[in-house]
């Protein structure tokens, strides 16, 4: 969820609603509302995950970006939207979720879904504009993630299921992103199985940050060849 500044909610309005429409968690990847996740995370009834989205112009800026928020936020998330940048994201192990891979002059294909498998990178499937937008802006927004599914589902990558909310009037129940999976071609448990995902990238990201520090510039673990 995009939360406030840069969205129209609170961390704190957007927890509360996704409790009450039965989500175990969410991540918020808003940076300036980081601070207020972790304390969140204490007093609320779901989990409350850290998370990042890089908006980058290229690779080399994303890069340098990653590695400045790699070790501090548990979901790390490049957005992307040009060949050049959705190349770089499933191409990095220390990046989690490629997010929007399907905007702007952006495209997904076979050699980028099998880089996203072999480096474990989930790819965001965005059923937000399906949900928001009417006529042809979502005709041609269903066939992009037909396109998507099918290369996603061909070489079993792994990804996540989002909304892209920025607000929580626009949150939806998992049972009717179900609904709208459906209408991309997705099965009802895939859909299921791509919103449990971003819980799956929590934990495991959550996992190596404690289990990979040995000593001051020192990691093991899925990060090590970029933290060195």
């Amino acid at each position: 969820m995009t939360a406030y500044p840069e969205g129209e909610t609170t961390a704190a309005r957007y927890v509360a609603t996704a409790a009450e429409y039965g989500f175990d968690g969410v991540v918020v990847r808003t940076r300036a509302a980081a601070s207020g996740a972790e304390d969140l995370r204490a007093t609320a009834e779901i989990d409350v995950a850290t998370g990042v989205e890089i908006d980058a112009d290229d690779p080399a800026s994303a890069s340098g970006a990653v590695g400045n928020f790699r070790p501090d936020h548990d979901v790390v998330i490049v957005r992307g939207g040009t060949p050049e940048l959705n190349r770089f994201a499933v191409e990095q192990d220390r990046v989690d979720v490629l997010a929007t891979p399907m905007r702007g002059d952006g495209d997904f294909n076979h050699v980028l879904a099998k880089a996203a498998r072999d480096n474990r990178t989930h790819v965001e499937v965005n059923l937000g504009p399906v949900l928001r937008r009417a006529g042809g802006d979502r005709v041609q927004h269903l066939q992009a993630l037909r396109k998507l599914r099918e290369l996603l589902t061909y070489y079993d990558a792994p990804f996540v299921v989002s909304a892209r909310a920025e607000s929580h009037l626009q949150l939806r129940a998992p049972r009717e992103l179900v609904a709208v999976g459906q209408q991309v071609g997705f099965e009802p448990d895939a859909v299921r199985r791509g919103l449990a995902a971003w819980g799956a990238v929590v934990r495991e990201s959550r996992r190596r940050r404690s289990e990979s520090f040995i000593t001051p510039g020192v990691t093991r673990g899925r990060y090590e060849e970029d933290d060195r």
